[in-house]
């Protein structure tokens, strides 16, 4: 299982230029990696996780297989979208079929550069998308809200708790809240999910900066870090333009640039992970000989509905999972070896997999 982001961002605040940089970076891979580009504004980019390369060496695999996060460049968005302004109507369309939102506001001076608002200002810019995120879930709540009348009469329990839902939506949208801000009961999180609010999408906010300000921000890359930790949102800082730069540069020189500009590692790495976090995602291996590879699972998840992420009939055969945790596999130096040290567990179908663990299968068939 991966996940989906969405690219968003007003007109020229370096949206595209971070895609750009995402599907070179991606296309470089391609050697190692698999990767496609579904659409031209869809790619699919490899997730860093020097875990894997650590746990292939050890087990001698021949293919090493990360997990991958699919990014989708929104069309730019501009104020009166939620009424079908600009490309207003197919922009809040693809935002549906994303799990997150990666919001790139533009956080860099440049006169050549011109702001559609004609000013530099994130925070305003996060407004603007967010209000009109809004005002299309206020349009469709109340459209829905008349649709469903007859049901409701008719005693319809799907259709009374679908009418709760959306008017606790609706109030908190009233009140220029985003609908994820409602707190919703375990019994009802399905049919919170159902109703595809626009507003209920996580959002990490990209601070596109200049590449003088990528290793430490700015002002206006600390306003953003300042509205979004009180959103409860997060957010990233990166040079959109650093990143094209490398994602067109040899490893190594990648490396050497990176040290040059004071930078630790490549922005789109920081990204790709905060988008991890966002979601509440994270990894389990499978490793052998024949290959090591990473699996994305949401956290809580069980052994059983792990096992499904590789296939459905591991989840419906599930016996047992012999796993190893992370630290013991690459201490010891082997399955084999942490076996013969006690450390291989075998867990039924009530565990809830750690990040990092070391699995393998057992089911019917």
């Amino acid at each position: 299982m991966g996940f989906k982001m969405g690219i968003v961002g007003l007109p020229n605040v370096g949206k595209s230029t971070l895609f750009n940089a995402l599907t070179k970076t991606a296309a470089a891979q391609a050697a190692n990696f698999p990767f496609c580009t579904i659409e031209p504004n869809v790619g699919e980019v490899a997730v860093p996780d020097d875990r894997l390369d650590k746990l292939a060496a050890i087990a001698a695999s021949k293919s090493v297989i990360p997990t991958r996060m699919t990014f989708v460049d929104i069309a730019g968005l501009v104020k009166g979208a939620s009424k079908g302004e600009g490309l207003g109507n197919q922009f809040l369309a693809n935002i549906r079929e994303v799990d997150a939102i990666a919001h790139v506001l533009r956080c860099f001076e440049d006169g050549d550069v011109t702001h559609v608002e004609g000013r530099v200002d994130p925070v305003a810019d996060a407004e603007t998308i967010e209000t009109e995120l809004m005002l299309a879930d206020i349009e469709s709540i109340e459209k829905r809200l008349q649709n469903i009348v007859r049901k409701i009469r008719g005693g319809d329990k799907e259709a009374v708790q679908q009418e709760r839902l959306m008017k606790l939506a609706l109030a908190a949208l009233e009140d220029g809240k985003p609908a994820r801000v409602v707190n919703v009961d375990a019994e009802d999180a399905k049919a919170w999910t159902m109703l595809q609010l626009l507003t209920t999408k996580p959002v990490l906010y990209v601070c596109n900066v200049g590449e003088a300000e990528a290793a430490s921000g700015n002002a206006h890359s600390a306003a953003v870090a300042e509205m979004a930790a009180a959103q409860g949102n997060s957010h990233v800082v990166i040079s959109a333009q650093i990143e094209e730069e490398i994602s067109q540069l040899e490893p190594d020189e990648a490396d050497m640039f990176l040290e040059e500009m004071g930078l630790s590692e490549a922005g789109l790495d920081r990204l790709i992970r905060a988008g991890y976090d966002l979601l509440h995602l994270e990894t389990y291996f499978t490793v052998g000989p024949k290959e090591a590879r990473a699996w994305t699972i949401r956290t809580g998840t069980t052994a059983p509905k792990a096992a499904g992420v590789i296939h459905g009939d591991f989840e419906k055969g599930f016996i047992r999972a012999e796993t190893i945790a992370y630290d013991d596999f690459v201490g010891l130096g082997g399955e084999q070896a942490a076996k013969d040290a006690g450390k291989m567990r075998a867990e039924g179908k009530g565990y809830v997999v750690k990040d990092g663990d070391v699995m393998h299968f057992l089911f019917n068939t």
